[in-house]
């Protein structure tokens, strides 16, 4: 007999290999094109180790936060017929995320991504396979609460159409979406229909600058923005600055947790914080307790290697939470 769901994670999915470089086998510098990472050219450049990480990506490290928050999740993904991707869907029902959804595509690669990690920070090489996406069909026991919509590939521009078609068929189902590169750079025009679904919308601060076209320095202007795109809920993430949300009634800002020890790898960072906002909201809680919650995996999973490790139980997170300075709690935005 089918569960119901609390939640269902869409997007894609992939391996990461980290590859740990030695601090003195490369270096960053910025310039006025950004930040870069140099390596000496047309050499053999020793590295310390590698750590694959099967599994990952937006829509799998939120998968894998919200089981671990105690909501029966599942995932809607697809993956090749080979060995990277059995051994994905072994990665996820470790993690007892469902996996009925996965589709699996004969003859074709898993995602498999190559992660340059210098110091505390990483560069991506990515290479998007392309699958034919087709959204599932789900029995009436099987619709979820939310809907988790994340990265995915270039090639899934029409699988939106499908997914929007759905939502308006199934009105009480819950959006968040945070979206990835291609989503952003395919515009809110071409998304419309997804952002006037969408109940939370969680970006980080140049994000909401890219999607909105407003300007960084006007928070309050940015928020205004992208609620008229027709996000209830609005949460831009603001590094160091900690985080501001709106739902259209209150707008609150949000320090960092405290860091117990500096960053071991930021990778994750940002889908264990839009997560744990989404799965606090899903259990229940309020606005400023969704605030509370998301920080507190945020600053766990970048004491880690990789998106996924670093991800806590309910219990841990409200463990942390009381032993929290008093200062550690949303105030009205200025």
């Amino acid at each position: 007999m089918a569960q119901k769901l609390d939640v269902v994670s869409v997007g894609d999915i992939v391996t990461d290999a980290f590859i740990k470089l030695f601090d003195d086998q490369a270096h960053a510098y910025s310039n006025e094109h950004g930040k870069w990472l140099a390596m000496q050219f047309g050499t053999k450049i020793p590295f310390d180790h590698v750590e694959v990480l099967n599994a990952v990506g937006n829509a799998a490290n939120a998968a894998t936060a919200f089981s671990r928050l105690g909501l029966k999740t599942a995932f809607v993904t697809n993956v090749g017929g080979d060995q990277a991707g059995r051994d994905m869907i072994t990665a996820l029902e470790k993690e007892h995320i469902d996996h009925r959804f996965v589709r699996i595509n004969p003859g074709k690669n898993s995602n498999y991504h190559y992660v340059l990690w210098y110091k505390e920070e990483r560069t991506i090489l990515i290479k998007h396979e392309e699958y034919d996406y087709h959204w599932p069909s789900f029995a009436p026991a099987e619709i979820p609460r939310w809907l988790y919509f994340s990265s995915i590939s270039e090639h899934a521009m029409p699988y939106h159409d499908q997914v929007a078609k759905w939502l308006e068929k199934h009105s009480d189902v819950k959006l968040a979406f945070q979206p990835g590169t291609f989503q952003m750079q395919a515009g809110t025009e071409r998304l419309a229909k997804i952002y006037e679904h969408t109940e939370v919308l969680v970006l980080n601060r140049e994000e909401a600058v890219f999607v909105s076209g407003g300007d960084y320095h006007d928070l309050h202007g940015l928020l205004d923005k992208l609620h008229a795109l027709g996000p209830k809920t609005v949460v831009i993430t603001d590094g160091p600055n900690g985080a501001y949300a709106s739902d259209g009634t209150q707008r609150l800002q949000m320090p960092l947790y405290p860091d117990p020890g500096p960053p071991i790898e930021r990778t994750g960072a940002g889908d264990a914080f839009a997560s744990t906002f989404v799965a606090a909201l899903a259990k229940g809680n309020t606005l400023e307790g969704a605030l509370q919650w998301a920080p507190i995996n945020s600053m766990n999973v970048v004491q880690h290697v990789g998106a996924q490790n670093g991800l806590l139980t309910e219990r841990k997170i409200e463990e942390l939470l009381r032993d929290s300075p008093d200062w550690y709690h949303p105030t009205p935005m200025q």
